[in-house]
């Protein structure tokens, strides 16, 4: 099992815009199978290759309905507005109230190279919008509404 070092936020590659993906080799399979077992070893429902210290334009994300892997995601529509609390594996003891679009398209091309459209709303969106802004050097406390520490379990 592979599992990456997720980068948090104060680190310079999760700033950067990311580059597209050329081609789809071994290494982006490899890439795209560590960055799966690194968010489900963290319990993330999404994980951005800038968060792995990796500046290529890969999401891979599971909201509970299987794993999808974004190669070159790009939001092509967007309506609606819903404002909902949203936490971030590389901004790890903060959470936040973020406005997001509660509809989106999303194209992508997938690892056998077809280009493929998501068409959703609900937390997947969400998660989508989330996982691309990564790729484009932007945290959601940039776009948080509000931010807090979160709050620690206590076991007693």
């Amino acid at each position: 099992m592979a599992k990456l070092k997720i980068l948090t936020a104060g680190n310079p590659v999760l700033r950067q815009v990311a580059t597209e993906v050329t081609k789809i080799d071994k290494k982006i399979i490899k890439l795209l199978k560590d960055m799966a077992e690194t968010m489900y070893a963290a319990d993330g429902v999404g994980l951005a290759a800038p968060q792995i210290g990796v500046s290529k334009r890969i999401v891979v994300i599971d909201v509970g309905d299987g794993l999808l892997e974004l190669i070159n995601p790009v939001i092509t529509k967007r309506e609606g507005s819903v404002v909902g609390g949203e936490g971030c594996l590389s901004v790890p003891d903060y959470e936040g109230e973020v406005e997001r679009a509660e509809y989106v398209e999303c194209e992508f091309t997938d690892r056998k190279g077809q280009r493929m459209l998501i068409q959703t709303d609900g937390l997947l969106a969400i998660c989508c919008q989330h996982e691309i802004d990564h790729l484009d050097g932007i945290l959601f406390i940039d776009k948080a509404k509000s931010i807090s520490m979160k709050q620690k379990e206590r076991f007693e």
